[in-house]
């Protein structure tokens, strides 16, 4: 990314739909950790989205 790739927005939109698979399996359980898994894989992913637009 800090070199400026020509691949840079494909990584980014493909770690942002891993984070979204992520957060989705995170959020199917009832544990803490992994509401707080999931709200961290949301927030990646949105960051992911920025980068790649």
């Amino acid at each position: 990314m800090s070199a400026d790739s020509a691949y840079a927005k494909q990584y980014a939109l493909l770690c942002a739909e891993i984070c979204d698979y992520c957060a989705d399996h995170c959020e199917a359980h009832s544990h803490e950790h992994c509401k707080l898994c999931a709200e961290s894989c949301r927030a990646c992913a949105e960051e992911c989205r920025k980068i790649a637009a």
